[in-house]
């Protein structure tokens, strides 16, 4: 499973090929703009937004916080390129690749299936940091705009993932592996969103 490909991840001079390379800048810019997004409302930008701030300086920092949050993990992939040279340090990177793509593809699944129970009318979301807010502008929001870069970004995770595995039945491990673990609690933070089980934080 933690195979790796000499000859995918490393070009004749040494550094990772241009195919392995691809997924990982794109990771980074994709997470740069959502980045940028977040750092709009921490500096206290205003539009787009679907309701009144509790508390605007509560805002502004939690936004504050996920821009450098998301700020790290666009530095990431292009910063762990060169540990895919090094045997020990493949087998974390891979790892980080798995579990970037599952919680970013799960996180998703169980937000989009939320908003759109929202819209239908078959489920009450609280927003706890608003007081009037338009519910109806907050799920299409979220659901065309914050759960597709949470799906982007864990697909190009696991494309790089996918780079650095060199055979068939590695790549099959790996990739079946990240789908039962993505259906499994993307099941579970469903059933915990509409009340069946307990409380289960996606985001």
């Amino acid at each position: 499973m933690t195979e790796v490909s000499e000859k995918v991840m490393k070009t004749k001079g040494g550094g990772p090929s241009r195919g392995a390379k691809w997924p990982a800048y794109a990771a980074c810019g994709w997470a740069l703009i959502y980045a940028a997004y977040r750092g709009y409302y921490a500096l206290g930008g205003t539009a787009g937004m679907f309701g009144t701030p509790v508390s605007m300086g509560q805002w502004r920092l939690i936004n504050g916080m996920g821009a450098v949050i998301i700020l790290i993990g666009a530095v990431l992939p292009v910063a762990t390129l060169p540990l895919w040279q090094r045997r020990q340090a493949r087998v974390v990177v891979l790892a980080l690749c798995w579990v970037v793509a599952v919680g970013c593809v799960m996180h998703a699944l169980v937000d989009c299936t939320a908003r759109i129970l929202s819209l239908a009318g078959m489920l009450h979301m609280d927003f706890p940091f608003f007081a009037p807010i338009d519910r109806h502008e907050a799920d299409l929001q979220d659901l065309l705009l914050n759960e597709p870069w949470f799906l982007i970004e864990g697909l190009l995770w696991g494309a790089l993932g996918w780079y650095g595995l060199a055979s068939a039945r590695s790549r099959l491990l790996w990739v079946a592996c990240a789908l039962v673990a993505t259906v499994a609690l993307t099941v579970v933070g469903v059933l915990s969103t509409v009340g069946i089980i307990g409380k289960f934080i996606v985001g």
